[in-house]
């Protein structure tokens, strides 16, 4: 649960500090995932899950 609750933490700080460096940029980021189809967000989606599963592995030493 340590773990989970320091991974949450991290991707806060991350997100926000890509909100704080380049606001108009997310902002362009946003629009355009709005205008996405639901394919291309779901396939984006999965393979973001499966870079991080691929991450967690190789430092855990899966």
């Amino acid at each position: 649960m340590n773990d989970f609750l320091v991974a949450v933490g991290l991707m806060a700080v991350l997100e926000g500090l890509l909100y704080a460096a380049a606001p108009s940029l997310m902002r362009k980021g946003i629009r355009q995932m709005l205008e996405a189809s639901d394919v291309w967000l779901r396939t984006g989606g999965i393979a973001a899950m499966a870079v991080g599963v691929a991450v967690i592995w190789a430092v855990r030493g899966g």
